[in-house]
């Protein structure tokens, strides 16, 4: 298995993936009419999203891409005879310390309603944490992990600044 940043020669590929999951398949016709084409994967891989890809033998097995100007984890995607081999995770994982690297402190992203789904356990065991129902779209964010280096120290107990959830972009 190989990992690597997403080319433009590989869009084609990812929406072939995006409508082959197991859950919440989209079909080109309906990613089409919510604006997913080829043409729109690219623009925003040029100018605010950024993603990597799984490759088996030359074959892209898996995706994710994450939205730098909003903090979204905007998609990922497995094909279905890849799930559990720790693919998803390590795709996952890429987008959010690229997330963090962008500055931002909090990150989010959307799934089904229904935490039945494999989805949703998914990101639970990921670390990421239910923030609720909006609009018919389950919300789930991740904080930012704390810095570990030698000068780091902990807030002032009862600093509310340091209790308060951080909004945006750290720049």
């Amino acid at each position: 298995m190989k990992f690597r940043q997403i080319l433009e020669t590989d869009i084609p590929a990812l929406l072939a993936i995006r409508s082959a999951t197991r859950q919440n398949a989209i079909p080109p016709e309906r990613l089409a009419a919510m604006g997913i084409t080829t043409s729109s994967v690219r623009d925003m891989l040029q100018t605010t999203h950024h993603g990597w890809l799984c490759e088996d033998g030359g074959r892209v097995v898996g995706f994710a891409i994450g939205n730098g100007r909003t903090g979204e984890m905007w998609v990922i995607a497995i094909l279905p005879d890849y799930e559990g081999r720790g693919i998803g995770g390590r795709l996952l994982r890429l987008v959010e310390d690229w997330l963090w690297h962008r500055g931002w402190r909090r990150i989010w992203l959307t799934t089904d309603t229904d935490t039945r789904l494999r989805a949703y356990g998914f990101y639970r065991q990921q670390g990421w944490i239910d923030d609720g129902v909006r609009k018919n779209l389950r919300h789930l964010i991740k904080f930012a992990p704390r810095p570990t280096g030698p000068g780091d120290k902990e807030p002032p107990a009862g600093d509310s600044a340091a209790q308060a959830p951080p909004r945006g972009p750290a720049d």
